[in-house]
């Protein structure tokens, strides 16, 4: 099942499955727990995150080839980073570059989003896929200048400002994904190709992710967790390469479609 969120013409948010002709039918119930496919067609007026996320984790330096153009060693455990839930942003809708708290070094990451289906605790590996809802395209736009210099240490606040998360633009179930980890990724600004890698290339495979997250912590259902991104970010390229006014970014995974956001400046 393909999933998308949206606001109908009753102003409602609802969800709906996208069908192969490209209408989409509406979706009753908890999509958590037993979702309803219905026959009825959805009006879909506005686009919006595939689920709204109760937690954002995200994943660094999780790519061989990311780490290896950073120049980092590669990590001997998952490297975690928190998400503001307010970074979420939807497909379409602007990356928003911050001037209040003014970052001239704003970078695009894509990533593969995994959306956990179920409370999650202390999970096996070999039974951590068993915990995901589905699959989706994420954007892990970073201030890397509050990340590095700015943020006292940590990268919460590089990660963090509104709109810095663009998720979808649908969650695609895991029966439709039967290997997370042979997806082509793909990243674009104004269709010039900047990131070009594959999810084997993790160092940390989702299953291997899931369960680190899990142990002696629970990972509730709605948890997205942001899995790394691969080589190719403008912050590696000679000179940097920074998201700038008028740009427009698309994520692309196989089997996941593709997440397109413009970018505009604060205040605009």
């Amino acid at each position: 099942m393909r999933l998308i969120r949206f606001v109908d013409d009753g102003n409602q948010i609802r969800h709906a499955a996208l069908q192969g002709d490209g209408t989409a039918l509406l979706v009753e119930g908890d999509v958590f727990n037993n979702p309803i496919l219905t026959n009825r067609v959805a009006t879909v007026r506005k686009l919006l995150t595939p689920i709204a996320p109760v937690q954002m984790l995200g994943i660094g330096l999780n790519y061989r080839q990311h780490a290896a153009e950073t120049g980092a060693k590669l990590p001997e455990r998952p490297i975690i980073f928190g998400k503001g839930l307010g970074a979420a942003q939807n497909p379409g809708d602007p990356i928003i570059l911050p001037t209040h708290l003014p970052s001239d070094e704003v970078d695009y990451e894509a990533e593969l989003a995994v959306v956990i289906g179920k409370a999650a605790k202390n999970v096996p590996r070999e039974r951590a896929l068993d915990y995901v809802l589905g699959y989706m395209c994420g954007n892990d736009v970073s201030a890397r200048d509050h990340q590095k210099r700015l943020g006292g240490g940590q990268w919460w606040r590089g990660k963090s400002f509104d709109t810095f998360a663009p998720l979808g633009p649908a969650l695609v179930t895991r029966d439709e994904v039967p290997n997370p980890q042979a997806l082509a990724i793909r990243l674009t600004v104004n269709g010039e190709v900047l990131q070009e890698g594959s999810t084997s290339d993790m160092i940390f495979d989702v299953a291997t992710l899931v369960s680190f997250l899990s142990g002696s912590t629970t990972l509730p259902a709605g948890t997205v967790i942001l899995t790394g991104t691969p080589h190719g970010v403008g912050m590696a390229r000679t000179p940097p390469r920074w998201l700038k006014p008028g740009d427009r970014v698309a994520v692309t995974i196989d089997q996941l479609g593709t997440l397109e956001n413009p970018v505009f400046r604060e205040g605009a």
